[in-house]
């Protein structure tokens, strides 16, 4: 490629929210002025409308937004009252807040190995892990937090079915999903509880931290309400159960509901970078693969290398082009020295094996095909 060329079509963001606020400024100074000018802050009207408009994207019957991806987890698991004692299954390859919030209740989290293509939890580790808890008789089996990891859906009729026989409460953790659909489905009813993020890197995200939870379970979505605003009952200082602080700012919400405007074209795009990937990286590395029936968010395109040796060598050499990349994730949660006593030794080789491997490309709604071709280019060029 020439430096001329090159020069069009660097630099090469990993993440382009300065590009994607571009796009929407009009519409997104009108919303965040209309909070300005009324002055509801904190669940104001904006908050509302985003709950309505978010479970009728997804076909919930109830949606309600929360601070942050990591509290909608928690208040999720507070409902249920689970904590010391009880077993939460989650898998060993995801991110920290899924195990960290059943520890923070005094629960238990339980690591599961994932799937060596699509890496979603594995249900065959699934009731293999379950069994070991059984055997062990220290603790009760509660709930299954289930990941839709990168951006595709985990197998929830397997899932669904494992948890029913053994009478699981299960939470989807749709943080990095949210847009994703499996069996014609959006993601938000596959548990009986979905937990989503809006962290700015997620493809629907804000400016700052919030979250969701999902239901259509009535008695639980007021739950979830009362939890999030420090246990309140019909008024603010009737407080009925020990909660949280965990409310959704309405300038979070007006950012957010500007974002789902141009949300679906936004995952069309995502969609079509993703495939320019898998055109030109399939016969040389391995490309995601699809779970079956599914369309995925594209939070994460993830290839996977040889080992690590090549993994670096080739981190380095996109580095050098001005392309960049990142690890997610290079330890399985299992091995963080944070949850390591929580573990019972369980090897989880799968798991293990891919934070060697594993490395994520440039993949957002403002990444043009010259932009994607050249990534894809560089990869190819950094293995011959």
């Amino acid at each position: 490629m020439s430096g001329t060329m090159s020069d069009q079509i660097l630099p090469i963001q990993f993440l382009d929210l300065k590009a994607q606020q571009i796009r929407l400024g009009p519409a997104l100074r009108d919303r965040l002025d209309r909070v300005l000018a009324h002055c509801g802050f904190v669940l104001g009207p904006e908050v509302t409308e985003l709950e309505q408009k978010l479970a009728a994207y997804c076909g919930a019957a109830h949606c309600v937004a929360v601070s942050s991806g990591t509290d909608a987890l928690q208040i999720a698991l507070m409902a249920e009252g689970i904590g010391r004692g009880d077993a939460v299954f989650l898998p060993a390859f995801t991110y920290t807040a899924t195990a960290e919030v059943p520890l923070v209740l005094g629960a238990t989290p339980i690591f599961v190995d994932v799937d060596p293509r699509t890496f979603q939890i594995d249900p065959a580790s699934l009731e293999a892990r379950i069994g070991d808890v059984k055997r062990a008789g220290k603790l009760r089996p509660r709930a299954l937090i289930g990941v839709d990891l990168f951006g595709q859906p985990a197998d929830w009729p397997a899932l669904n079915a494992i948890a029913a026989r053994e009478g699981l409460f299960t939470l989807d953790d749709c943080a990095q999903s949210f847009g994703g659909s499996l069996h014609g489905a959006k993601l938000g009813r596959a548990a009986m509880a979905t937990a989503t993020s809006f962290f700015p890197s997620k493809p629907l995200g804000g400016y700052g931290d919030g979250g969701a939870l999902l239901t259509d379970d009535a008695d639980r979505a007021a739950l979830f309400r009362s939890l999030r605003s420090h246990g309140e009952g019909t008024t603010r200082y009737d407080v009925m159960r020990i909660g949280m602080n965990g409310r959704l700012d309405s300038l979070q919400a007006a950012v957010l509901l500007t974002k789902l405007e141009v949300f679906e074209g936004e995952l069309a795009r995502r969609e079509a970078i993703a495939r320019i990937y898998d055109a030109a990286l399939s016969d040389v590395v391995t490309v995601p693969a699809r779970v079956p029936d599914s369309m995925s968010a594209w939070a994460i395109y993830a290839i996977l290398l040889r080992d690590g040796a090549q993994r670096d060598a080739v981190q380095a050499a996109l580095k050098d082009k001005g392309v960049p990349s990142a690890i997610y994730y290079p330890k399985p949660l299992h091995h963080q020295p944070a949850y390591a006593k929580a573990h019972d030794g369980a090897p989880l080789p799968v798991s293990e094996a891919l934070g060697t491997r594993i490395l994520a490309l440039p993949i957002h709604p403002d990444l043009t095909d010259a932009q994607a071709d050249y990534v894809a280019a560089a990869v190819k060029a950094a293995i011959a």
